[in-house]
C-alpha cells in the first residue's frame, strides 16, 4: 500500500525535489511525515536499482537527488526533531493520544533521516547527525518528563547509526554505544527514567549492535560486565538487548561469509556471565516478558549448538562445578532431550495452573537423571539450572504450585544421592527458607485427620536430616550456622518456626556449633516469642533446646554460656522441672560435664570437686550471695530477677544430675550435695532475724533466690510433693522460717520502707511470706509455728499504721510508702486467710479490723508527697514505679481487703432498709474504682460486685445495669491482652451470670434481665474471634445449674435456654490460617508427654468443641422424670426445631460443610441426644415438624440424623405410623428426591416393628395365644401397607428414588417371606423377578455399580439404630462416615477429658459397641469423589502433557525503522491476521472478555468494542486473562457503526455478519477473504435490520439441536477459528 502511494506521487512529477519540497511545507502531521518517509524510501529503492530517482531522471541531473535529500534533512527533519525534544514523551505503557501522535512523527522522521543519509551520497551527513544526537543524549536529564529529548536523540541515532562506517566512524560508534549503555543499564548516578532506559535498550542498542565491529564489542562488553546481572533492575534491560542481538552474538550455522560476531571475536555461549544473566532472567525476574526473553536466548543457543555440530564449553565462572553451558556432538540426543524438557517445564510454569504443571513435574525428575553421573558421582549439568525451576515455583502466585515445588525439592534426596554443590546449600538457606516461611504450606492433606503431622513438616524433617548427613564434615558446621542465622533474619509465624525447629532437633548428633552457633540459637529462641500461640511457642522452644543439645560442640562452650542460653528458654512454657525435656537436659549435662570449656571463674577458686558442674554451681551460688562492692546502701534499688532465676535453675539441674549419677548408690549423697550448694544461702537466711546490719541488697538477693528455687521446683510437671529434692529443699527452708519471718515482720512494721524502690521489696517480702505459709500448710499446720506468730502482729501493725496516717500529718515520701506497704500487707493477709480459713488464730480479734475496713473511705488515694531535701522523689532509680501506679496498687489492695470481709462477715447484707444505702455507696465506689484502676487490677472489684449486685438488683436495678455495662467495657477492651484477659473475664462471668443474679433478674423481668441476655449474645459474638470465651460462660452456667440440680434452678435456666441453644449449635467456620493453627496445636497436644510444652502449659480446653460438649453433658444429666427438667428439655427441643426451619429458609447458599449445613447438623445431633427424654405427648406436638424436615433437600449427614430419629420414634411409639404413611401421600412434585429419606426409614422396618403389639397396647397383658396372633396380624398389616407404598416408588422415573425403593423392597419382602403372608403370594412372582433382575444386571454400567454401592452402604448394612445409639456414633462416627468435614468430628476422648461437668460412673452412652466405628466413608451418592485422585501421582512419566502455546519465532523480529512502532505482541514475533472482529453491539463484560482472549489467541488484527472502559471490569479481566494487553482494541460506539463499516468497505474489507437470515450462507461452505470484518450481534436482539443492509454476506452456524442459537462469544469463536483455519490452509498451499 505504501509503495502504491509513493508511485502515485512520483507519477505526478518528474522532479523529486518538487515533491519533497511540497511535502515539507504545511502543518506538521504524522500522515505528512509518514508520506515523506514513504517517498524517500521509494527514491532510495530506485537509486539502489539504478533507476535514476524519480522515474525519469529529470529535474536537475545526477546531483539533484543527493542535494534534495540534504535539504530535506537540514531544512525540515532536523528542525522538526529539535522542536519535538521539549515535548513530554508520555508513558510507555499507556501513552495518550497526543503522545501516540508525537511518537508516530518521531518514528517516521527518524526513518526519513536514514533515507536522506543514504541518498546524500556520503558519510558526512550521517556522522554530523549522529554527533548532534549524541550531544543531546548526553545532555538530556534522565528524569521523568524529559524523555522527549532522549526519544528524539534515540530515533536519530537508531536511524543514522547503520549508515556510519564501521572502521572510519568506529570512535563515534563506541561513544554512542557507551552512552546508550549508561542510560539503559543505569550507569548514570542520577539513574535514567524507566521509559528512557527501555527506549534506549529496545531501540538504540540493538541497532548499534547490528553495526558490528567496535560498536558490537562495546555493547557486548557492557552487557557482560561484572555486576550487571546481579541487580534485578538491570536484568530486564540486559536481556532485552541480548535477545535483540542474539543473531549477532551467536554463530550463524552454514553461513558462507564470516558473521559479525566472529569478526568481533564473540560467541555468547562461551561466556559464563551471559548464562548468569539468562538464569537471573529465568529465576529472579518478576516480569514475564523478561523471562520469555531468557527462554528465547536459551533455546536459540541450544538450536545454534545443534546446527553447528561442534563441541563447545562455557568458560569457568565463579565457584566450582561444571560449566554453565556445554555442548558435545557425541551426546547431542541426550542434550537436546534435556534442554527440550527444561524449556517445556519453564514455559509451563508461566501458566500458574497446577493441573497443567503437575503432569510435567515428572520430567523434572528426568532432568536430574540426565544431570548427574551416577558412575562418577558428579554433576554433568550445573545444578543452578535446576534451581531456577524451583525458584520459579517458589515465587508463584499460586500457593498450590509453591507447595508442589517445595515438596518436590524436599523429596530430592529420598530416592537419589546428589553430589554436593555449594549452590544447593545456598539455595536451601536462601529461596527455600523464604518459601518455607509461608504458613499455608503446612496445611493437612485431604483425607488426613485433625492432629496429624503436616506432610510438608515431615518431609522437611527427613530432608534436613538426610541432606546434613550427606554434607562433608568440613562443610557441615558452616551450613548449620548459616541455616540457624537465617532463622533469625525475619519474623517467622508460629507454624513455620515450629516445623523448622522440629526438623533441626532431629538432625543426628554432631559437634557442629560453637559459641557463635549457640548465640544464633538464642536469637532464634527470641524469634519464637513473637507468636501469641503459647503452646506452639513452647513446643518450638523444646525443639530448639533439643537441637542445641544435638549440635553444640561442648568443648567450644562453657557452662556459663550454656546457663545464659538456658535463660532464653521459658521454664513456664517448655523447660519445666521433671518433664522429659528437663530429664534429657540433665542427662546431656551428666554425659558432657567434664568436656565443657573451662571458664575462668571456675578455675580461679581452686575447688577440688570431681564434677565441673558441681564446682560451677557452687561457685555460682557463692558469687551470687556475696554482697557486691558497689552496693548503694539503704536507698539502692532491688536487683533484677534474672540472676536469681539463673542460679536457681542451675542448682536444680545440678542436683538432678547428681540424682541420676547416684541412682544406684547412696541416696544420702543428694542431700549432701544440695546442702553444699545452698550453704551460703542458708547461712545468710539464718542471720536475717539477728543481724540487723546485713546489707539490704544481700537480703534481696537471698529472698529472690529462695523464691525462684521454690517456683522452679514446683513448676507443673516436676512431680511436686513426692519429689525428693523438693522435700529436702522444704526441710532446709523450714529451718530458716523463724529468721525470715522475723526479718519480714520487722521490715514491714518498723517504718523501714521509706522509698519508692522499697515497694518492690515489700512485694518481695509478701511473696516470700505467702510461700512460707504454703510450705507449712504442706507439712501440716501447727499452732505456735513461726508463721502463726507473724500473721496476727502483721495484721494489727498494718491497721495501726493506716489509722495513724489519717490524723492529718504531712504526706512525706516515707509516710506514704509505709501506708502503701501496710495496705499491701493487709491485703496479702486477707488473701491468705480467704484461701486457707484454718489459718485464722483464735486469738485474732475480728471486730477492730472489720470495723476499720468497713469504715475505710474506699478509693482513697495517696497524696503525692512533697519533695524532701536529702533525696528527691523525682531522683528515684529507673526501676521505681510511677506515682499513679502506686496509687492504683493502693486502691487495688483496699478492694482485696473489702472482698474478704464481704465474703466472711457479710456486713453489708441489708437486714433492714437502713443498711441498703451502705451497699449502694459501696457499689458506686466500685464503679468509680473501675474508672480509676488499670485493667490488670480490677479483679478484686469484680469479686466485690459479685457479692453486692444480688443484694441490690431488686432495689437499685439501674445501678446494677450500670455496673454490668462498665465491667463489659473493660472486658471488651482487654480482648487482645492475653495475659490478664482470662482471669478478668472469668470474674466478670461469675458476677454477671451468678445464679442469684440470674434468678432475681428472671423473676422481676426488668431491664437487667434483657441486659444480661444482651451481654450473653455479645460474648457469643466475641467468641467468633477469640476462641474460648463462650467455653467459660457455658461451663460456669451449666455447673451452677447442675450443682443445685433443683427444680428452681432448672426453672430459672429455662429463662436462659437461649444460652444452651446457642451452645448446642456453636462453632465458627474458621479461616484457613486459623484452622491451620488449630490443626498444629492438636498435633502438638497429641504428642502428649513427648513434648514438654504439653506438661508445662495447662490445657485450657478453649476449643469450640468444648462448648457443645459442655452443653451435651449438661443435657445428659437432666432427668426426664423431673418436671422442671422435662419442661426445660422440651422448650429447648422446640427452639432447636424452629432454628432448623429458620436456617432452611435462609437465602444464604447451602452447600456441603457450609455454616448452614453445620448448624443443621448440630441441631439434629442434639435432638438425638434429647430423644430418650421425650414422651408421646410431647412428640405429638413436634412430630409434624420432624417429618416436615425430612422433605427438605438436606445434606447427607443431616438426612441420616433425621432418618435415625424417625426410626427411633416409630420404634418407641408405633402410634405415629399412620402419620408416617401419610408422608408418602404428598404430590410427587413436592416430594422429588426427598422421598428417599422416608424410603430409607422403611429399610429398617424390622427395627420399627420389634414388639410392636406391646407398644400399641401400652403394656396391657392379653392372653398369650391371642397375643401371638395379634402380633403377627399387626405386622402383616404394617408390611402390607409398606409393600404397597414401596412398589409405587419402584416405578418412579428418578433413578435415585428407584434405588432407595428397591433397597426398602428387598428388606420388606424378606420380612414378608419370614411371616409367610398368604395375601401377598400373588405378588411373589413379580417382586422376585424384579429383585432378581436388579441383582443380575449385565454389564458394568453405572446402574449396576450404584446398586452394589447402595447395598454396601453403612446405613443399610452395618448401622443399627438401637445398638449404635451413643455419643460416639452421634458426634464422631456418623459425621465421619457421612463425609462431614473433620472440624465437626468430636472424638469421644474429648467428652471424657472434659471434667467440668462429670457424668455418673454408670453412664453407658459413650462408646459404640458395634463394628460401625471400623468402617470407612463410602457414601454411594458421592462415589466418584476422590476415586481417581491418585492417578496423577502414580504416573512416573507422562507420555504426553498439556503445553500452553507460547508463540515466538526462532529469532527476535527486526525493529524495522520504516514501520510505525510495533506493539508488545509484535515484539514477541506474534503473527497478525487481517481479520477485524466488531463487538460493539455486545453488552456483557464476560462475553467481551472471552472474545478478547479468543481474538488474541488466533491473532486477529483488532477487536472493536462499544466502550473501552469495560476492560477495567473484573468480569472482563477474569475471562480475558490479560489478552487486552496484547491485542489492539478500537472503540466504535453503536451509533457510529454504519460509518465505520462503510470506511472499512472502502479499504477493501468484506463485511461478514454472524446471523441467521433468509440469504445466510452455511459456515462450512463459506470461504473467508483475507481482509474480513466480522460483525457480531447483540446477546438478545442480534444484528439490527439497518446494519444487516451494510453486510456483504451473512454466515450462519449449522446446528443439530433444538435450541435456536448459541452464545455470542461461542459463535464468534467458531467463525474466528474457521477464518484462521482457512488462512492457514492457504499459507500451507502456497508454501507447498
Amino acid at each position: 500500500m505504501e509503495w502504491v502511494l509513493a508511485d502515485a506521487l512520483l507519477s505526478q512529477s518528474r522532479d523529486p525535489r518538487v515533491l519533497l519540497g511540497a511535502l515539507c511545507r504545511g502543518e506538521v502531521s504524522a500522515e505528512r511525515v509518514e508520506t515523506l518517509c514513504f517517498l524517500l524510501q521509494r527514491l532510495e529503492d530506485e537509486e539502489a536499482r539504478g533507476g535514476g530517482g524519480g522515474g525519469g531522471g529529470g529535474g536537475g541531473g545526477a546531483g539533484a537527488l543527493p542535494e534534495a535529500a540534504r535539504e530535506v534533512a537540514a531544512g525540515y527533519l532536523v528542525p522538526l526533531l529539535r522542536g519535538l525534544r521539549g515535548c513530554p514523551a508520555g508513558g510507555a505503557d499507556d501513552p495518550g493520544p497526543a503522545a501516540r501522535q508525537r511518537r508516530r512523527v518521531l518514528r517516521a522522521a527518524g526513518a526519513a533521516l536514514r533515507s536522506c543519509a543514504r541518498l546524500a551520497g556520503g558519510p558526512q551527513l550521517a556522522a554530523a547527525l549522529a554527533e548532534e544526537a549524541l550531544c543531546d543524549l548526553l545532555n538530556a536529564r534522565p528524569a521523568p518528563g524529559f524523555e522527549g529529548a532522549v526519544e528524539a536523540a534515540v530515533e536519530v541515532l537508531a536511524a543514522v547509526g547503520p549508515c556510519l562506517r564501521p572502521r572510519e566512524d568506529a570512535p563515534l560508534l563506541e561513544r554512542v554505544a557507551r552512552a546508550a549503555l549508561a542510560l539503559a543499564l543505569g550507569g548514570d548516578k542520577a539513574g535514567p527514567s524507566p521509559d528512557a532506559a527501555a527506549l534506549v535498550a529496545g531501540r538504540l542498542l540493538p541497532a548499534l549492535g547490528r553495526c558490528g565491529g567496535a560498536a558490537l564489542r562495546v555493547v557486548w562488553g557492557g552487557l557482560v560486565a561484572p555486576g550487571v546481572s546481579e541487580e534485578p533492575g538491570r536484568v530486564g534491560s540486559q536481556l532485552l538487548i541480548l535477545s535483540a542481538l542474539a543473531e549477532k552474538l551467536l554463530p550463524e550455522p552454514g553461513a558462507d561469509s564470516v558473521p559479525a560476531a566472529r569478526e568481533a571475536g564473540l560467541d555468547a555461549r562461551r561466556c559464563w556471565r551471559f548464562w548468569s544473566a539468562v538464569q537471573a532472567g529465568l529465576a529472579w525476574s518478576e516480569d514475564a516478558l523478561t523471562r520469555k526473553r531468557a527462554r528465547y536466548l536459551l533455546q536459540r543457543a541450544v538450536e545454534v549448538s545443534a546446527e553447528l555440530g561442534t563441541d563447545c564449553a562455557c568458560a569457568p565462572g565463579e565457584g566450582t562445578g561444571p560449566s554453565l553451558f556445554w555442548w558435545s556432538e557425541k551426546k547431542k540426543d541426550e542434550l537436546l532431550k534435556f534442554w527440550e524438557n527444561y524449556i517445556l517445564i519453564m514455559e509451563t510454569l508461566e501458566g500458574n495452573q497446577i493441573h497443567v504443571i503437575k503432569p510435567v513435574l515428572p520430567k523434572l525428575n528426568s532432568l536430574f537423571e540426565y544431570a548427574v553421573s551416577e558412575e562418577y558421582g558428579y554433576w554433568l549439568f550445573h545444578p543452578s539450572w535446576h534451581l531456577c525451576i524451583y525458584k520459579r515455583m517458589f515465587e508463584s502466585e499460586n500457593k498450590i504450585l509453591t507447595k508442589e515445588g517445595v515438596t518436590h525439592f524436599l523429596e530430592l534426596y529420598e530416592t537419589r544421592i546428589l553430589p554436593f554443590s555449594p549452590e544447593i546449600s545456598e539455595f536451601i538457606i536462601g529461596p527455600l527458607m523464604d518459601a518455607l516461611s509461608e504458613s499455608s504450606l503446612y496445611s493437612r492433606s485431604p483425607g488426613q485427620l485433625i492432629g496429624s503431622v503436616s506432610p510438608l513438616g515431615l518431609k522437611l524433617q527427613k530432608f534436613l536430616v538426610t541432606y546434613i548427613s550427606f554434607l562433608p564434615e568440613e562443610i557441615k558446621s558452616s551450613f548449620l550456622l548459616k541455616f540457624i542465622q537465617r532463622m533469625t533474619s525475619r519474623h517467622w509465624c508460629a507454624v513455620p518456626i515450629l516445623f523448622l525447629s522440629k526438623a533441626l532437633a532431629n538432625v543426628p548428633r554432631c559437634k557442629a556449633l560453637g559459641i557463635e552457633g549457640l548465640l544464633a540459637l538464642r536469637d532464634v529462641l527470641q524469634c519464637t516469642m513473637v507468636t501469641h500461640q503459647i503452646l506452639l511457642r513452647g513446643a518450638a522452644q523444646c525443639y530448639l533446646l533439643q537441637a542445641t543439645m544435638n549440635l553444640v560442640d561442648v568443648e567450644k562452650v562453657s557452662l556459663s554460656d550454656i546457663s545464659t542460653f538456658l535463660m532464653s528458654v521459658r521454664q513456664e512454657e517448655s523447660l519445666g522441672r521433671g518433664t522429659s525435656l528437663w530429664m534429657e537436659l540433665c542427662d546431656w549435662l551428666r554425659i558432657n560435664e567434664s568436656c565443657f570449656k573451662q571458664s575462668s571463674t571456675c578455675s580461679s577458686i581452686g575447688l577440688h570437686e570431681t564434677s565441673s558442674l558441681n564446682a560451677y554451681v557452687r561457685n555460682l551460688v557463692q558469687e551470687y550471695i556475696r554482697s557486691p562492692a558497689w552496693e548503694g546502701g539503704e536507698n539502692s534499688c532491688m536487683p533484677d530477677w534474672f540472676e536469681a532465676k539463673l542460679v536457681a535453675m542451675m542448682v536444680l539441674l545440678a542436683i538432678d544430675v547428681e540424682r541420676m549419677k547416684s541412682q544406684y548408690s547412696e541416696k544420702r549423697r543428694t542431700q549432701n550435695v544440695l546442702r553444699i550448694f545452698l550453704d551460703p544461702l542458708l547461712d545468710a537466711l539464718v542471720k536475717f532475724g539477728t543481724n540487723a546490719y546485713m546489707p539490704l541488697l544481700k537480703t534481696d538477693r537471698c529472698l529472690q533466690l529462695l523464691l525462684k528455687l521454690l517456683h522452679t521446683c514446683l513448676l507443673k510437671g516436676s512431680g511436686t510433693r513426692d519429689d525428693e529434692v523438693f522435700t529436702l529443699l522444704q526441710n532446709f527452708i523450714m529451718s530458716t522460717t523463724e529468721s525470715i519471718s522475723e526479718f519480714i515482720l520487722r521490715r514491714l512494721t518498723m517504718n523501714e520502707l521509706s522509698t519508692v524502690s522499697d515497694l518492690d521489696r515489700c512485694h518481695l517480702y509478701l511473696m516470700m511470706l505467702t510461700e512460707l505459709i504454703n510450705l507449712h500448710l504442706n507439712v501440716g499446720w501447727k499452732r505456735g509455728n513461726p508463721i502463726w506468730r507473724v500473721i496476727s502482729p502483721l495484721k494489727n501493725a498494718s491497721i495501726r499504721h493506716l489509722q495513724e496516717m489519717d490524723h492529718g500529718q504531712e504526706p512525706t515520701l516515707g509516710r506514704q510508702m509505709q501506708r502503701a506497704a501496710s495496705m499491701a500487707a493487709l491485703a496479702m493477709v486477707y488473701e491468705v486467710l480467704s484461701q486457707k480459713p484454718e489459718l485464722q488464730p483464735d486469738s485474732l480479734d475480728a471486730d477492730p479490723p472489720e470495723m476499720f475496713i468497713s469504715s475505710l473511705q474506699l478509693n482513697q488515694t495517696l497524696q503525692k508527697p512533697h519533695t524532701e531535701g536529702e533525696s528527691s522523689f523525682f531522683e528515684e532509680s529507673s526501676s521505681s514505679q510511677g506515682w499513679g501506679k502506686i496509687v492504683a496498687q493502693y486502691i487495688h489492695d483496699q478492694w482485696v481487703c473489702l472482698s474478704f470481709l464481704l465474703r466472711k462477715c457479710d456486713t453489708l447484707t441489708p437486714a433492714s432498709e437502713g443498711e441498703v444505702p451502705v451497699a449502694v455507696r459501696t457499689l458506686q465506689s466500685a464503679l468509680e474504682a473501675l474508672t480509676v484502676l488499670p485493667s490488670e487490677q480490677v479483679l478484686p472489684v469484680f469479686h466485690c460486685m459479685k457479692i453486692l449486685v444480688p443484694k441490690l438488683l431488686t432495689t437499685s436495678e439501674s445501678l446494677c445495669i450500670e455496673s454490668f455495662d462498665m465491667a463489659w467495657k473493660i472486658i471488651a477492651s482487654l480482648s487482645n491482652t492475653q495475659l490478664i484477659f482470662w482471669s478478668n473475664f472469668k470474674a466478670f462471668v461469675q458476677f454477671v451470670f451468678d445464679p442469684k443474679v440470674l434468678t432475681i433478674a428472671a423473676k422481676i423481668k426488668g431491664q437487667a434481665y434483657f441486659k444480661i441476655k444482651e451481654i450473653m449474645y455479645r460474648i457469643i459474638e466475641m467468641s467468633a474471634i477469640k476462641t474460648g470465651v463462650f467455653n467459660i460462660l457455658i461451663s460456669y452456667c451449666c455447673r451452677s445449674w447442675v450443682v443445685s440440680a433443683s427444680n428452681v434452678s432448672l426453672s430459672i435456666a429455662k429463662n436462659y435456654s437461649e444460652l444452651v441453644l446457642e451452645a448446642c449449635i456453636f462453632g465458627t467456620v474458621f479461616r484457613r490460617d486459623q484452622r491451620l493453627i488449630q490443626d498444629v496445636q492438636t498435633f502438638i497436644e497429641n504428642l502428649g508427654h513427648e513434648c514438654a510444652a504439653n506438661v508445662v502449659i495447662e490445657n485450657t480446653k478453649r476449643e469450640d468443641h468444648y462448648v457443645r460438649i459442655c452443653a451435651v453433658k449438661f443435657l445428659c444429666l437432666l432427668d426426664g422424670s423431673n418436671m422442671s427438667h422435662k419442661l426445660f428439655m422440651e422448650d429447648l427441643a422446640i427452639k432447636l426445631l424452629d432454628k432448623d426451619e429458620l436456617v432452611s429458609k435462609s437465602r444464604t447458599r447451602y452447600y456441603v460443610n457450609s455454616q448452614q449445613h453445620r448448624v443443621k447438623n448440630r441441631i439434629w445431633q442434639i435432638l438425638l441426644v434429647l430423644f430418650p427424654k421425650f414422651d408421646q405427648n410431647f412428640l405429638n406436638k413436634i412430630i409434624d415438624k420432624i417429618f416436615q424436615a425430612g422433605f427438605i433437600n438436606n445434606q447427607a449427614s443431616i438426612k441420616y440424623f433425621i432418618e435415625w430419629i424417625i426410626i427411633l420414634i416409630l420404634h418407641k411409639f408405633p402410634q405415629f405410623l399412620p402419620k408416617f404413611w401419610n408422608c408418602f401421600s404428598y404430590g410427587e412434585e413436592n416430594l422429588k428426591t426427598s422421598i428417599c429419606t422416608f424410603l430409607s426409614v422403611l429399610s429398617h422396618l424390622d427395627i420399627i416393628t420389634e414388639n410392636i403389639l406391646e407398644k400399641l397396647l401400652c403394656f396391657r397383658p392379653p392372653a398369650n395365644d391371642r397375643c401371638t396372633l395379634t402380633q403377627r396380624h399387626t405386622k402383616k398389616l404394617i408390611l402390607k401397607q409398606a409393600l404397597i407404598i414401596v412398589l409405587q416408588w419402584c416405578l418412579n422415573h428418578n433413578f435415585s428414588i428407584r434405588l432407595y425403593a428397591l433397597v426398602a423392597l428387598k428388606k420388606i419382602w424378606s420380612m414378608c417371606k419370614g411371616l409367610h403372608i398368604e395375601e401377598l403370594e400373588a405378588l411373589t412372582s413379580v417382586i422376585e423377578s424384579s429383585l432378581s433382575q436388579v441383582e443380575n444386571m449385565h454389564g458394568a454400567g453405572s446402574a449396576k455399580k450404584n446398586w452394589q454401592r447402595i447395598q454396601e452402604h453403612f446405613f443399610f448394612t452395618a448401622f443399627h439404630p438401637l445398638k449404635d445409639y451413643c455419643l460416639e456414633t452421634i458426634f464422631y462416627i456418623l459425621p465421619r462416615l457421612s463425609g462431614l468435614i473433620e472440624d465437626e468430628w468430636i472424638a469421644i476422648g474429648k467428652f471424657t477429658r472434659f471434667t467440668d461437668i462429670p457424668l455418673d460412673a454408670g453412664f453407658q452412652w459413650y462408646l459404640s459397641t458395634t463394628q460401625l466405628c471400623e468402617l470407612k466413608p463410602g457414601d454411594w451418592s458421592q462415589q466418584d469423589v476422590g476415586s481417581n485422585s491418585g492417578e496423577a501421582d502414580n504416573q512416573s512419566e507422562w507420555i504426553d502433557v498439556q503445553k500452553k502455546i507460547i508463540p515466538w519465532k526462532n529469532h527476535v523480529p527486526d525493529l524495522d525503522l520504516e514501520l510505525v512502532f510495533q506493539d508488545r505482541a509484535a515484539k514477541l514475533g506474534k503473527s497478525i491476521s487481517r481479520l477485524i472482529v466488531v463487538a460493539s453491539l455486545i453488552d456483557k463484560p464476560t462475553n467481551l472478555g472471552g472474545l478478547c482472549r479468543t481474538c488474541e489467541v488466533f491473532g486477529a488484527a483488532a477487536l472493536v468494542m462499544g466502550n473501552l472502559q469495560c476492560v477495567r471490569d473484573k468480569q472482563f479481566q477474569h475471562l480475558s486473562v490479560s489478552a487486552e494487553q496484547w491485542l489492539p482494541l478500537v472503540e466504535v460506539k453503536p451509533p457510529q457503526l454504519i460509518d465505520y463499516l462503510q470506511q472499512k468497505k472502502a479499504e477493501g474489507y468484506t463485511i461478514v455478519g454472524v446471523e441467521q437470515t433468509a440469504k445466510s450462507v452455511d459456515l462450512t461452505r463459506y470461504c473467508f477473504p483475507e481482509k474480513s470484518l466480522l460483525l457480531l450481534g447483540n446477546e438478545r436482539e442480534g444484528i439490527p435490520a439497518n446494519l444487516i443492509q451494510q453486510l456483504d454476506v451473512c454466515v450462519e452456524i449449522p446446528q443439530q439441536g433444538i435450541i435456536r442459537s448459541l452464545n455470542v462469544h461461542v459463535s464468534g469463536a467458531l467463525l474466528i477459528w474457521e477464518y484462521t483455519r482457512q488462512q492457514l490452509l492457504k499459507q500451507g498451499g502456497s508454501t507447498a
